[in-house]
């Protein structure tokens, strides 16, 4: 590997990140500004030596890094005031003046714009496993159905007030062992039938969260809107210039969650007013409709719409 290759490669491992891309650019301009602010300082203080010290060296201010916060606001269609801004940073003394630096998430997510965003914390995805352990109802149920893929285990559907929704299982979630055994190749009555004889108080999962789904933080315009059009669920075109396309949000996907709730078997007028009743930020979280619609197979669209868990979840 060449050199300069080599460097690039590292240099790129230890980025920060970002929620949305509306977050790395206006955090890009404050950085800019910041440093503008401080060149200006440095040249003001330059030339009140220049007047004791005519010899000494001017310097001159950093220009032209980054748009500003204007120009970002006509770009982005983004309604930002200093006001909004300092709700989403922290403040920093530095040197007797506050510098506002933008917001680190758990995780090392900058966020400028989506600050503290309860939904973006809702909806995170975790790339390990954990365990669960729930127990039966009064019925011997544990709220739950399982659907194989690719020899895989998932769930498919997760029942409101269950054992299943209290432990925080989702739709989507992989089950990887049921009591010390592994669920590889299980088919659909197998892995159901593990369930059914499972002890009454303690059951065992081990569980990784929603690999098919992929979360999209996405920011909404001065007219409310983020971007994209969905038919019964299913996102089908993209505005042009929206947050939804700059943030690579795609169309022929499900959306399975808004703010980390459930919105699968939901009508489009419900998803529209969680969409509405949402913050500047919307955090979505979205699977292929190829996986979506294989996981759903079979199972009756009344099932969906009234047994499915569309509470939203703890954080």
């Amino acid at each position: 590997m060449p050199l300069h290759w080599e460097r690039a490669w590292r240099g790129s491992a230890v980025m920060s990140l970002y929620p949305s891309l509306e977050d790395l650019k206006v955090d890009r301009a404050l950085q800019a500004q910041a440093t503008q602010a401080i060149a200006q300082q440095q040249h003001a203080a330059q030339q009140q030596l220049a007047a004791i010290m005519p010899s000494a060296p001017s310097m001159s201010s950093a220009q032209g890094l980054y748009p500003n916060l204007s120009e970002l606001n006509n770009y982005m269609g983004l309604s930002l005031t200093d006001e909004e801004l300092q709700l989403n940073m922290s403040l920093v003394p530095s040197g007797g003046n506050d510098v506002a630096v933008p917001h680190t998430i758990p995780g090392g997510l900058v966020a400028p714009v989506t600050g503290n965003d309860i939904g973006l914390r809702r909806a995170e995805i975790k790339n390990g496993i954990r365990e669960v352990i729930l127990c039966k109802d009064e019925n011997g149920k544990v709220g739950l159905r399982l659907r194989t893929v690719d020899k895989g285990v998932f769930v498919q559907l997760v029942q409101v007030n269950s054992p299943a929704s209290l432990v925080g299982l989702r739709f989507g979630d992989q089950i990887l062992q049921i009591d010390n055994q592994d669920c590889a190749g299980w088919s659909n009555d197998r892995a159901h039938k593990a369930l059914k004889k499972a002890g009454q108080d303690r059951i065992s999962m081990i569980v990784r969260d929603r690999p098919f789904q992929r979360t999209i933080t996405l920011q909404k315009d001065s007219s409310g809107h983020v971007g994209f059009v969905y038919k019964k669920g299913k996102i089908t075109s993209l505005v042009k210039d929206g947050s939804a396309a700059r943030n690579g949000l795609l169309t022929n996907h499900y959306l399975c969650e808004v703010n980390g709730q459930n919105v699968i078997g939901l009508k489009d007028r419900q998803i529209e007013n969680i969409l509405a009743s949402s913050g500047r930020s919307v955090t979505v979280t979205v699977i292929p409709t190829v996986i979506y619609e294989h996981i759903i197979k079979k199972m009756s669209s009344g099932l969906i719409k009234n047994s499915m868990d569309h509470s939203i979840p703890e954080v």
